[in-house]
């Protein structure tokens, strides 16, 4: 791939990493597995770019891309990611720790939303993203109406495990 190329990919995901960062947030449960599926993430979304068309936004491609990446990788208990080595100054990527620790409330929201199955965790990642229902339908492969009751009774299960928890 050509150089120009390149630096369009690192720098747009530079300016999207946090997607990565909080997909792996819902679906790792310590810092090395965080970091190794974002690796997988990051490879997927670099093998695929070249046939992103740009008839989305890269963020809407990122998520599908990343989501369908970590569905797929524990969809299939798959604990151990094969890695490679990758050596970010070759591509300059400056990359920003994300680290759950830091808030508390996040990390039993995490606890209880990893409880969902996969779907669901995707829904509600980009429910807290703000994003539409039309975007999430799209990412998501369903319909709007469907992702709107998906979420409904998402946000009345996630309460339930909240409470058992003691809340947030």
């Amino acid at each position: 791939m050509t150089e120009k190329l390149e630096h369009c990919f690192v720098s747009l995901l530079e300016e999207h990493q946090n997607i990565l960062h909080k997909i792996c947030s819902l679906y790792t449960e310590d810092n090395e597995t965080h970091k190794d599926l974002f690796q997988e993430m990051t490879i997927q979304l670099w093998q695929s770019f070249p046939k992103f068309k740009g008839d989305s936004k890269f963020s809407t491609w990122a998520y599908r891309v990343c989501l369908n990446t970590a569905i797929s990788l524990y969809r299939h208990n798959k604990k151990n990611i094969v890695t490679v080595e990758w050596d970010t100054s070759l591509y300059q990527l400056r990359q920003e720790e994300y680290n759950p620790e830091h808030e508390e409330r996040l990390k039993v929201l995490y606890t209880s939303v990893r409880q969902l199955n996969d779907i669901e965790k995707a829904l509600v990642y980009m429910y807290l993203e703000n994003k539409d229902y039309e975007e999430i339908a799209i990412t998501l492969g369903i319909s709007e109406g469907n992702a709107r009751v998906k979420m409904n009774r998402i946000k009345t299960k996630l309460k339930n495990i909240l409470n058992r928890q003691g809340g947030l």
